[in-house]
């Protein structure tokens, strides 16, 4: 079954770690981005030490492989993206809470917050986000992807993925953890 090059094939696992990559790199700079206008500095937020944040990667799997088919319908997709995201959120907020007693973000200080794991603000830019990455960045990058050498892909994920599983085997022993990353 041949696909159109801005759907991705199902059986295309490596695409979706490609773009669970991607995704987690984007938010790693974008909060880099927001906390440096916030505080003046850099910081290399979230708890692994690598530049990524695996809950956007997360997100954006998630969010590709359950609304692609509805590019067209951008508000489905926004409100759909929102909720899916928010929950994500807080299931995570809640575990890395739970299992290393440190909050990695908290929106407290937010109007409509839930025990300052997700705030209404946050949730809002979810659906902004997950529509754009449904409705143009996944298209775009699935195309740019394809054009990619089978082998190269291959090669270079299981570099990503290596580095990413010492990366994560280290930060599991040795939480990312400190001031202006996390909140005690």
């Amino acid at each position: 079954m041949k696909s159109t090059s801005s759907e991705p094939e199902k059986w295309d696992f490596i695409f979706y770690l490609y773009l669970f990559f991607i995704a987690a790199v984007f938010g790693w700079l974008w909060e880099g981005v927001l906390y440096f206008f916030k505080d003046d500095a850099y910081v290399n937020r979230g708890f692994l030490t690598g530049p990524w944040l695996p809950i956007y990667g997360a997100g954006a799997v998630m969010l590709e492989i359950l609304f692609h088919k509805w590019r067209d319908r951008t508000f489905l997709t926004f409100v759909s993206s929102m909720l899916i995201c928010t929950v994500l959120e807080y299931l995570a907020g809640w575990y890395l809470e739970l299992t290393w007693k440190v909050k990695w973000w908290d929106y407290s200080q937010m109007n409509w917050n839930l025990q300052g794991r997700i705030c209404f603000a946050s949730s809002i830019l979810f659906g902004v986000g997950g529509t754009f990455l449904v409705c143009v960045a996944a298209p775009l990058l699935h195309s740019l992807y394809r054009k990619i050498p089978v082998k190269l892909r291959i090669r270079t994920m299981l570099t990503v993925l290596v580095i990413f599983a010492a990366d994560a085997a280290y930060s599991a022993l040795i939480p990312h953890i400190g001031r202006g990353i996390a909140y005690y």
